[in-house]
């Protein structure tokens, strides 16, 4: 039985590294606020504030932890749990993002691609995520002399994904399955989508860090296309009715959003600088023992979470609403803009 420090572990990927932990029988502790959900059940949580000092005095006093591993994104945060932390542990994980990368129109790109400037202060925003992740991973590194696994985790999905990104797909041809009607989908077949599920994430990240797994490696699976992804996420919600397909052009003068948010077919990339944003090397993650689940698997949990939100829901973090949706589709068929398939 191993000694495991989850820096986070009552949210989403922090809570499944804990629960994969807890099922393999190790001792789990969380140290979080404890704001954004409850520590899995057998886990330890001490309740600390990361942004204040001492937080990491609230932990039990032991003389090291076999493994930590931080979900964070802000550097103060990071820099402060390396300073309390690393000489107390034997092996360090930290989840990090391909976010940090500098280009994004360079497919099959491995580790050693260009980076964005590592943030100096010890706060990001949100429009500061892939800086800020930069200089988290250089704080890591930094105090463990290099002794870490620095995961940078392609687009995290699964059941519980809050961004409601790939489960979107699933749950709307569910949906169509049960109304009679079209879906539209982006004209973009080819485009490249890659993910990592985060149950695959969560195991790696136990069985890695304990096996002292080290070095910088793109947490992500192999990229396929989005036709592929469509037609899994439709052949496993029991869909076999038509999509209307519109191209960029079209969508655009439609004001739908690439990728995310209000608004948006998600996943879709129309700005040819982001074209490899899902597409990057993932060879050495997969030498190191990470290892996908079936597509189909993490289609059937994305699809399960997104009907426990409900699929006929308002759409404010991905997507489009239903009715604005068959109207777009209605308007495109009478332009004659978009084909039936």
């Amino acid at each position: 039985m191993a000694s495991i420090l989850v820096l986070g572990g009552t949210s989403w990927l922090g809570g499944a590294v804990a629960a994969r932990a807890l099922a393999l029988g190790h001792e789990v502790t969380c140290l979080a606020r404890g704001e954004s959900g409850q520590a899995p059940e057998g886990a330890r949580l001490v309740s600390a504030d990361r942004t204040h000092p001492g937080a990491y005095e609230a932990l039990p006093a032991r003389d090291s932890w076999d493994l930590v591993v931080d979900v964070a994104r802000q550097p103060g945060q990071v820099r402060s749990a390396v300073a309390a932390l690393a000489e107390r542990s034997a092996h360090w994980a930290f989840v990090s993002s391909c976010s940090v990368y500098a280009r994004h129109d360079e497919p099959g790109a491995d580790e050693s691609a260009a980076l964005l400037p590592a943030l100096d202060s010890d706060e990001a925003t949100p429009e500061q995520y892939g800086e800020g992740k930069v200089a988290c991973e250089q704080a890591v590194l930094k105090g463990r002399g290099g002794r870490a696994l620095v995961a940078r985790s392609g687009l995290i999905v699964g059941g519980g994904d809050p961004s409601e990104r790939f489960g979107y797909w699933p749950g709307r041809f569910a949906q169509a399955r049960q109304d009679g009607h079209a879906v539209l989908v982006p004209d973009c077949p080819d485009q490249r989508i890659q993910w990592v599920d985060v149950v695959d994430l969560a195991a790696w990240l136990v069985s890695a860090g304990l096996s002292g797994t080290t070095g910088v490696h793109n947490a992500v699976g192999p990229a396929v296309t989005f036709e592929h992804v469509l037609d899994t996420a439709a052949r496993v919600a029991g869909f076999a009715g038509e999509v209307a397909r519109a191209d960029g052009d079209t969508l655009a003068r439609l004001d739908v959003q690439e990728f995310m948010g209000p608004r948006s077919l998600p996943l879709w990339l129309r700005d040819p600088d982001w074209q490899a944003f899902m597409d990057r090397s993932g060879a050495s993650a997969a030498a190191a023992g990470l290892a996908p689940r079936p597509l189909e698997d993490t289609v059937a949990d994305s699809l399960a979470w997104e009907q426990t939100l409900g699929t006929a829901r308002k759409r404010s973090r991905a997507g489009l609403d239903r009715v604005d949706e068959l109207a777009m589709i209605e308007s495109l068929a009478a332009q004659g803009l978009s084909i039936p398939d």
